[in-house]
């Protein structure tokens, strides 16, 4: 799987991706990233890449003729993604399915500064507008990494486990995970609950299933209306 990576930030890349599992993955070439400086493809020796709005406004734009070469730039782009509170809202469903895609998918993230990007831009390459979250970065460099990671780590052979791997994960299992414990069996005066020392497999989950229910139905209510449609 490749991503290509549009910034005028470069050297924020591969930033935390370069980490854990997933940078493991990046140097067993499971994955792969490029990354283009949008700065190369500016209209002026200053290195501009963004005007003022058309209509009056705070907050300038990043040009379409400067997004527009830097895309063309790219010999295979695959799905074209801004990162922009407009689009759908990222989660483990879609996760999921950007992640089956086959092991040569190629993924282009366009990372966007400033006010934001020209419209005709997200016409012409009938781009994908992505959110992760209710909130506004200062730019999507953040969000390419969040993407990249949430997807890396489900394709095969990134996590050891297999399948089983995330089979418990929160999100995967219709809500929020239970409660987790390891060794002491007792900290501070805190005790491990004792179902879980008990060796009965058939209570345990039904505890898991319990706890993983009642946190979710305190927390994420959403969720559970989300499973019953």
């Amino acid at each position: 799987m490749h991503f290509n990576i549009l910034t005028i930030f470069p050297e924020m890349l591969p930033g935390t991706l370069a980490g854990g599992v997933v940078g493991r993955a990046l140097e067993k070439g499971i994955w792969s990233y490029k990354v283009i400086n949008i700065r190369d493809f500016a209209i002026n020796k200053y290195g501009s890449v963004d005007d003022e709005q058309f209509g009056g406004g705070v907050g300038m734009v990043m040009r379409p003729d400067v997004l527009g070469a830097a895309l063309d730039s790219i010999e295979n782009p695959g799905q074209i993604i801004y990162f922009s509170p407009r689009g759908p809202t990222l989660n483990q469903q879609m996760v999921r399915k950007f992640a089956e895609k086959p092991q040569n998918a190629v993924y282009t993230l366009l990372c966007g500064r400033y006010e934001g990007i020209d419209q005709r831009i997200i016409d012409a390459y009938n781009i994908t507008e992505l959110s992760i979250g209710d909130y506004i970065l200062s730019g999507g460099e953040i969000a390419a990494q969040v993407f990249v990671d949430t997807v890396v780590r489900l394709v095969d052979n990134v996590l050891g486990g297999g399948v089983e791997a995330t089979a418990n994960e929160s999100f995967e299992i219709g809500g929020l995970e239970w409660p987790l414990y390891t060794r002491p069996s007792v900290w501070r005066g805190h005790s491990v609950p004792e179902v879980l020392l008990s060796g009965h497999h058939g209570n345990i989950e039904r505890w898991r299933k319990e706890q993983s229910d009642a946190i979710t139905k305190e927390r994420r209510p959403d969720l559970i209306k989300e499973n019953k449609k």
